[in-house]
């Protein structure tokens, strides 16, 4: 069989916003927002782990809201505004505070699973949980998120340092949990 007989997929064009900047794609219907993210964009942050969805390295926020990256097409995201986890840092390399969090509660090992537990953690944030929150409701609020080094121990730690440091704060608006670009 030759490869001429082989039909070339049709691509189409999206348009996204990643990080604060535009991007236009163009992609096969089948291709993963995922794939698109690594392989077109270059933002290889978004980590792919099981490709079902259970273990969530590859989560960032479509449109403001979690969502596993292997899941969806890309063509799904068409208009949309996403986060990954490049976002999170400052523009001029200056590490976002859950990062900071992280890294000073030793919340990370091998690293894979990092981005995803950043994104969800960051859009967790945003809702303003109650500074009296326990740890398992904390591990249960990232219980989407799979990680096989750690033991979770000082990921719930980098959290309730944050939840208690926004609960500090007497304004609405959280200035020091927004994502690098905004």
């Amino acid at each position: 069989m030759s490869n001429a007989s082989v039909p070339t997929p049709e691509k189409r064009q999206i348009h996204l916003t990643v990080n604060g900047v535009a991007h236009t794609a163009f992609v096969e219907p089948r291709w993963l927002l995922s794939d698109v993210l690594r392989h077109t964009l270059h933002l290889t942050g978004t980590h792919v782990g099981c490709e079902h969805g259970v273990c969530g390295a590859c989560t960032v926020l479509f449109n403001g809201e979690p969502i596993r990256a292997c899941l969806m097409f890309a063509i799904q995201a068409d208009g949309g505004e996403l986060l990954t986890v490049e976002g999170l840092a400052h523009p001029d390399g200056t590490l976002h505070p859950i990062q900071q969090a992280f890294l000073a509660h030793h919340a990370l090992q091998c690293g894979f699973c990092t981005s995803g537990f950043l994104i969800n953690t960051y859009a967790f944030l945003q809702t303003h949980p109650s500074p009296t929150m326990s740890d398992e409701e904390i591990r249960t609020a990232l219980a989407g998120n799979l990680c096989r080094c750690t033991g979770y121990q000082g990921i719930v730690a980098a959290v309730r340092s944050l939840i208690q440091a926004q609960s500090l704060d007497a304004t609405d608006e959280m200035p020091a949990l927004t994502a690098g670009g905004e």
